[in-house]
């Protein structure tokens, strides 16, 4: 059995979100950490999107949970790329990674998400 995971890889880079239980850090207000902290991905359900509006704060990605579809067939229309843009999803045979908007820019665009069989219009904002 492939597990599925929410992994999304946004121009070379992954970005994975874990629960790290006993991490220790800089204490508020002490200085800077040595690592950056990550936010966690903006979670759509595909089955739920649409007519929608994501909220997608700059420096975080949406990962698109598709459900038990195949996660390669995925493709989106965006009507402003300069505002988003696409992650398709993969499978490396091992397991499967859901695909996903990463922002460009402020602003708000539609997107349409299809495989095929399926179409998804939902609206992605993002914001500063």
């Amino acid at each position: 059995m492939r597990a599925r995971v929410a992994v999304l890889l946004a121009g070379g880079v992954v970005a994975v979100t874990a629960a790290l239980a006993g991490c220790s850090g800089s204490p508020a207000g002490s200085g800077s950490s040595s690592a950056q902290q990550q936010l966690p991905p903006v979670i759509v359900d595909i089955d739920k999107a649409s007519n929608t509006t994501v909220t997608l704060p700059l420096g975080n990605v949406v990962d698109v949970n598709v459900g038990k579809t195949d996660v390669t067939k995925w493709a989106a229309d965006i009507e402003d790329a300069d505002i988003v843009s696409f992650t398709k999803g993969k499978d490396d045979g091992s397991a499967q990674f859901n695909p996903g908007f990463e922002p460009i820019a402020p602003g708000s665009t539609d997107v349409t998400m299809s495989n095929g069989k399926k179409k998804v219009k939902f609206t992605i904002t993002v914001t500063k």
